[in-house]
């Protein structure tokens, strides 16, 4: 996808947001020659440049809805991947192994439904934390309550408490559960990251 947006392009030289940044090797459309380009991911865009100290991109790759794939049939040349779509795939070679992994890995957690799907495991795991501390808590009040119970009985009587004239005792804050608070916090994490993309993309 070729950029004729100044915001957008402005976007992608900026040095904010960036998850990860490099050479790698770029295949032409309908081409069997690859070039060198600078790649920069933001978010889940991918912008490529002619290079690095270029002030607007040649493109960028919106990688909404793409799979990442090991490019098996490129491999004689360069170590290479592909970015996957339903009507179009980009291959592009790295110069080591290692730096093919780093970037399958970066690409492949891109996308804003893996984002999602990740918060929403955490978001199960924090909901059962703080479900069996609740559980915890419940069950050690259950067990002090019928200690003291058992030890009054033994006692005799507990005389009622003397009234002390002090200053009145400020009620203790009731202590919210952690999943209510990353909840909540976390939906403005995520409402403030999607108005600043979409800033950004007008």
């Amino acid at each position: 996808m070729k950029i004729n947006d100044k915001n957008l392009a402005a976007f992608a030289t900026s040095q904010s947001q960036i998850d990860k940044a490099g050479y790698l090797m770029k295949k032409g459309d309908g081409s069997k020659s690859f070039a060198k380009r600078w790649f920069v991911l933001k978010g889940n865009l991918l912008f490529y440049f002619e290079k690095k100290t270029d002030k607007e991109p040649l493109g960028v790759i919106i990688l909404e809805g793409s799979t990442v794939e090991l490019a098996e049939s490129e491999m004689e040349e360069h170590f290479c991947f592909k970015i996957v779509f339903p009507s179009k795939a980009y291959i592009v070679g790295a110069e080591s192994h290692q730096v093919m992994e780093q970037w399958m890995k970066a690409l492949a957690c891109a996308s804003y439904d893996y984002v999602k799907l990740m918060a929403a495991e955490l978001q199960r795991q924090l909901n059962e934390l703080c479900q069996a501390e609740t559980a915890e808590e419940t069950k050690s009040g259950a067990s002090s309550t019928a200690g003291s119970s058992s030890g009054a009985e033994a006692a005799g009587p507990t005389p009622p408490p003397r009234m002390k004239h002090s200053k009145e005792q400020k009620p203790a804050k009731k202590r919210m559960p952690f999943g209510i608070l990353h909840e909540q916090y976390g939906q403005k994490v995520m409402a403030d990251q999607n108005e600043r993309w979409s800033k950004a993309l007008k």
